[in-house]
């Protein structure tokens, strides 16, 4: 790509991104409208699974979203049996999330339909495309939140 081609909106890779992320997101979308969730749900309820015994000011900054949204999410969430709260052992104000039987279940359905839409998209590339894809991904991350994010992802196991 030339200055005068990075100069020129990419309206094609930005509406592919669009596009993608609407049915990356549609799929589990059907599972939590049943439930009368919407996508908010589905971060918190992954990132806690993914983290489990997170802290809500964790959460918070994961998410990028304010006390209050994210308040009103985790109450139903708790309400409804996928989150449980423990204090922390340290300090009892703390409050750690962990999904419950039900939040973890409810979890692998909804990562079975993402993983089934990026394989498949993996499938019908070149052999090596998902490092490519991955590093793409990451990069596209804000520069300085590169290096939490991959500890993040680092700690995780399957």
């Amino acid at each position: 790509m030339n200055k005068k081609d990075s100069d020129s909106p990419r309206f094609d890779l930005i509406e592919l991104f669009f596009f993608a992320y609407r049915d990356f997101t549609g799929d589990p979308d059907v599972l939590l409208d049943e439930l009368g969730f919407g996508r908010a749900h589905h971060r918190v309820l992954h990132f806690v699974h993914r983290n489990p015994g997170i802290r809500v000011s964790d959460l918070l900054d994961i998410l990028k979203i304010t006390k209050q949204s994210l308040g009103r999410v985790l109450k139903q969430l708790v309400d409804e049996d996928f989150i449980c709260q423990e204090p922390g052992a340290l300090d009892r104000r703390q409050r750690l999330l962990y999904t419950t039987e039900k939040g973890t279940e409810f979890c692998a359905q909804l990562s079975k339909l993402q993983s089934q839409r990026i394989n498949k998209a993996i499938s019908l590339m070149p052999d090596g495309s998902d490092e490519i894809v991955r590093q793409f991904l990451y990069l596209m991350i804000d520069e300085n939140d590169r290096s939490e994010v991959a500890r993040l992802i680092g700690k995780q196991t399957d």
